[in-house]
């Protein structure tokens, strides 16, 4: 059987996601809110960046709302917010499950 497409996400597919909660963004800002909300420990380089939003506009948990000249901006998805509360209780539920192992 075929493996579902982004079933778990990636350290930086999450982080991509999580931008979109402070609304339509560009590469750019994506970048930008990725270095700032994980102080550099989350790799974010042009080709990383793009590779995950070709990913996730052709999975639909993107669409594209704006060009300006090369600049595109996108907004999340219905799809692309289930994925992300998905995402948020799945590493909830590893949390609970480290913590239990830790007593």
């Amino acid at each position: 059987m075929p493996k579902e497409a982004l079933k778990v996400l990636t350290e930086s597919m999450f982080y991509v996601l999580m931008a979109f909660n402070a609304g339509p963004m560009c590469g750019t800002d994506i970048a930008e809110f990725v270095e700032k909300k994980t102080r550099g420990s989350v790799p974010m380089g042009p080709a990383t960046l793009y590779t995950i939003l070709a990913k996730f506009e052709k999975e639909q948990y993107i669409r594209e709302i704006k060009v300006d000249g090369r600049k595109r901006t996108y907004e999340l998805t219905g799809k692309g917010w289930e994925a992300y509360r998905e995402e948020v209780s799945r590493l909830r539920r590893c949390l609970t499950h480290a913590e239990e192992e830790a007593r």
